[in-house]
C-alpha cells in the first residue's frame, strides 16, 4: 500500500485507489466511522450498522479485490453507500420516518439485492420526511436534517439524510426515492448529482410506497459518472414490481441538441436563486452544438397540480392502509393532514383525474416534440428551517414547482450542481427528458460538469475529467453490423450509428474472399466491398451492435451502389454488413492492398 491518505470519496476514485494499492476497504470504512462519530450532522442517520459488521464486510471486499476477476465482475466492490429508511435491508428496521410503523425487514429490497451482488458496502439507513411526504427534510421525529453548507437551512427532502451523508463524504453514494422531486430537490440543495430514472426503469420492490404507481428509487452521488455507474447496476425488469420495465433507451444525444428553456420562471422572491440560474445559463450558452427553444410550462404546471390537489393523494392514503386507521396520532401533523386528504376522493374522482392527465399529456407532448431535453431550476429557492416551520405546506409546495409533474408524465430527470449562490449555498439545475432518455440526460449532464460543477460535495476538489458513458445494459433485440468505410469509428458518417445507440464491439477482418474499391464521386468518400471467387483478401472491418428497432432507419439512409447484405468474417461467422454492387466497381480503383479503408486513407496523407 503506497499511502494512507483517503482519496476523494467517489466511486471511480475509490476503484482506482483500490486497484493501485493506495488504500483498501478496511481503511476506508474505519476512517468513515471515525468521521461520522466526530462530525456534526448525525441527525441524517436513522440506523447506522454496527461498526464491526461493516468492517467484516470490508475485509471480505479487500480479499476479493485481490482477484482481478472479482474486480472486473463486481463494479461496486468495496464502495460504501447508504439507503433511505423506506428501503428494506434484511435484518435492519425500516421506519419510513415513523417509529410506530417500524418493522425488521426479512429480505432486501430489489435495489439492495443488486448493490450487494455488485460488492457495495452498506453503512446505514438515512433520515427522511416521514413516509416520503415532503420536499423539505424537516418532517421527521428523528430530527430535521440540516443542510451541510448551513445547518439552519433545509437539506431538501424527502431524501434528506441520503443527500446529507453523501455531501459530507460519509458515503460515496446513497439511494433515495423520488415521487414528486424527493431525490432531485435534496441533490440540488446539497451540491450533488441526483438521478431520477425513467418511471419503471428501477424496481421499487421492497420500498415502502408513497404513490406506488409513480415512485422511483433515486441515486445521489458526487458526479454524473458515479450516478450512471449505480444506475447501470440497478436498472432492469423485476417481476416482483408490476410497474417495472426492461431498459429501452432512446439513442444518444443528437449532434444538434435542442434544449427547451421555460419562458417564465418563478423564484418566489429569491434573487440569489435567480442569479445562480442566470449564471448557469451564461455557461450553457457557450456550449457547442446546442440551440435554445423557448417553451411554455403551463400545461406541465397543470399536471403538477394533480399530484396533491387531485386524486393521486388517495394513493398515499392507500399505502398506509390500516396503520393510518389505528396510528394516525403517530404521524407528523403536516404529513397526517396531507395523507388524510386522500379520503376526500372517490373512484369517480380517480377516473376524472386520469382523464384530465391524459388530456394534459397530449399538450405536454406537443412541447416535448419540439425539443430534445428540457432545462429547469432544480428548485426555485432554498428555505430556512424557521421559514418552513412558519408555513410548512406553502414553503414545501414552492419547492416542487419544477419537479411535481415529472413522474406523472413518466419522464426522466437529472439534477446537477450549478454555480453556487452568493450566500454560499448550492444551486442545482435539472435536465428533463421523455421516458427512456436517461442516457441522453447523463451524457449531456456529463458534458456540463466541466463548466458548471465546481466542487465535489463539501470539498474544494473539482470533478475529474470524464469520458463517454456506456449505455445501460439492454434487454432489447440487437443486431451485429460490419462496417467497412465512412461509418468507421471517427469517420464522417459514424454519427449515424452513434445516434442510434450502436456500440463498437470489435475490430476484425473479413474472410480472405473480398476486394475493396474506392468508389468515384461519393461524398464523403466511400469504399465498396465485393466478394470474389478468387484472388480475395481479408479486409479490416468494425463490428457494431445496433438496436434492431433502429436497423430499418439506418438501412433506409444507405444510397446505391452500397447496401446491406451478409458477409463472412475471418472466424467463419456470417454477419450483416456493407456490400457493394459489382457493376459499380468496374472502373473503380482497387485499394485492397492496404487491407482496409482506414489504412488506405493513411496512404493518402503520406
Amino acid at each position: 500500500m503506497k499511502s494512507t491518505a483517503l482519496p476523494p470519496l467517489t466511486i471511480r476514485a475509490l476503484r482506482a485507489a483500490y486497484a493501485e494499492g493506495q488504500t483498501h476497504p478496511v481503511q476506508v470504512i474505519g476512517n468513515l466511522f471515525d468521521r461520522i462519530a466526530a462530525e456534526a450532522g448525525g441527525e441524517a442517520w436513522i440506523c447506522l450498522r454496527e461498526r464491526a459488521a461493516v468492517i467484516k464486510d470490508a475485509h471480505d471486499a479487500a480479499a476479493r479485490l485481490a482477484d482481478p476477476a472479482c474486480r472486473a465482475a463486481l463494479p461496486l466492490l468495496g464502495i460504501p453507500y447508504a439507503v433511505k429508511d423506506n428501503i428494506d435491508v434484511a435484518g435492519l428496521p425500516t421506519t419510513a420516518g415513523c417509529p410506530d410503523f417500524a418493522y425488521v425487514a426479512k429480505s432486501d429490497a430489489a435495489v439492495v439485492e443488486r448493490l450487494r451482488a455488485a460488492g457495495a458496502i452498506l453503512i446505514g439507513k438515512t433520515n427522511l420526511d416521514q413516509f416520503a411526504t415532503g420536499l423539505v427534510g424537516t418532517r421527521s421525529p428523528y430530527g430535521a436534517v440540516g443542510n451541510p453548507f448551513n445547518p439552519a437551512c433545509m437539506s431538501g427532502g424527502s431524501s434528506s439524510g441520503s443527500a446529507a451523508v453523501t455531501a459530507r463524504g460519509w458515503v460515496a453514494f446513497a439511494l433515495g426515492t423520488d415521487t414528486a422531486g424527493s431525490g432531485r430537490v435534496p441533490a440540488g440543495a446539497c451540491n450533488l448529482v441526483g438521478v431520477k430514472p425513467s418511471t419503471g426503469l428501477v424496481s421499487s420492490h421492497g420500498v415502502v410506497p408513497a404513490c406506488r404507481s409513480l415512485d422511483c428509487v433515486s441515486i445521489l452521488a458526487h458526479t454524473v459518472e458515479d450516478g450512471w455507474d449505480v444506475l447501470s447496476v440497478l436498472a432492469g425488469e423485476d417481476e416482483r414490481d408490476p410497474f417495472s420495465t426492461s431498459p429501452v433507451a432512446l439513442g444518444p444525444l443528437p449532434r444538434a441538441l435542442r434544449l427547451g428553456l421555460p419562458t417564465c420562471l418563478e423564484f418566489y422572491g429569491d434573487p440569489l436563486a435567480e442569479a445562480a440560474w442566470q449564471a448557469a445559463l451564461e455557461h450553457l450558452r457557450a456550449e457547442a452544438g446546442v440551440s435554445f427553444v423557448d417553451i411554455d410550462l403551463r400545461p406541465f404546471h397543470e399536471v403538477a397540480r394533480l399530484l396533491y390537489d387531485g386524486p393521486w393523494v388517495a394513493e398515499r392514503r392507500w399505502a398506509l392502509g390500516e396503520f393510518m386507521d389505528t396510528h394516525a396520532a403517530a404521524l407528523d401533523a403536516t404529513v397526517r393532514g396531507i395523507i388524510a386528504g386522500g379520503e376526500n376522493f372517490s373512484a369517480v374522482d380517480a377516473f376524472a383525474g386520469r382523464y384530465q392527465l391524459e388530456a394534459l399529456r397530449k399538450r405536454c407532448q406537443q412541447v416535448l416534440d419540439e425539443i430534445d431535453l428540457m432545462l429547469v431550476p432544480t428548485a426555485p429557492t432554498l428555505h430556512t428551517h424557521a421559514a418552513i416551520a412558519a408555513e410548512p405546506v406553502a414553503r414545501n409546495s414552492e419547492l416542487g414547482r419544477y419537479t411535481n409533474f415529472v413522474n406523472l408524465l413518466g419522464m426522466a430527470g437529472l439534477s446537477i450542481p450549478g454555480p453556487f449562490r452568493a450566500d454560499g449555498l448550492p444551486a442545482g439545475i435539472t435536465l428533463l427528458g421523455v421516458n427512456g432518455s436517461d442516457y441522453r440526460l447523463a451524457e449531456f449532464g456529463r458534458r456540463l460538469q466541466a463548466c458548471l460543477h465546481q466542487r465535489l460535495g463539501m470539498s474544494t476538489l473539482p470533478p475529474p475529467p470524464t469520458a463517454v458513458l456506456e449505455p445501460l445494459p439492454s434487454a432489447e433485440a440487437m443486431i451485429e453490423l460490419a462496417v467497412v468505410g465512412a461509418h468507421l469509428h471517427g469517420l464522417p458518417l459514424n454519427w449515424q450509428l452513434v445516434e442510434r445507440n450502436a456500440r463498437l464491439l470489435q475490430t476484425t477482418r473479413t474472410a480472405p474472399d473480398y476486394r475493396l474499391y474506392a468508389l468515384p464521386g461519393t461524398t464523403p468518400p466511400k469504399p465498396g466491398l465485393v466478394r470474389v471467387a478468387s484472388g480475395g483478401r481479408a479486409i479490416e472491418v468494425e463490428i457494431w451492435r445496433l438496436p434492431l428497432r433502429y436497423f430499418g432507419s439506418f438501412v433506409a439512409g444507405i444510397a446505391a451502389p452500397l447496401g446491406i447484405g451478409s458477409l463472412q468474417l475471418a472466424d467463419g461467422r456470417w454477419v450483416k454488413g456493407f456490400i457493394c454492387e459489382a457493376a459499380a466497381v468496374a472502373d473503380a480503383q482497387d485499394i485492397s492492398a492496404p487491407g482496409g479503408w482506414r489504412a488506405y486513407l493513411a496512404t493518402l496523407s503520406r
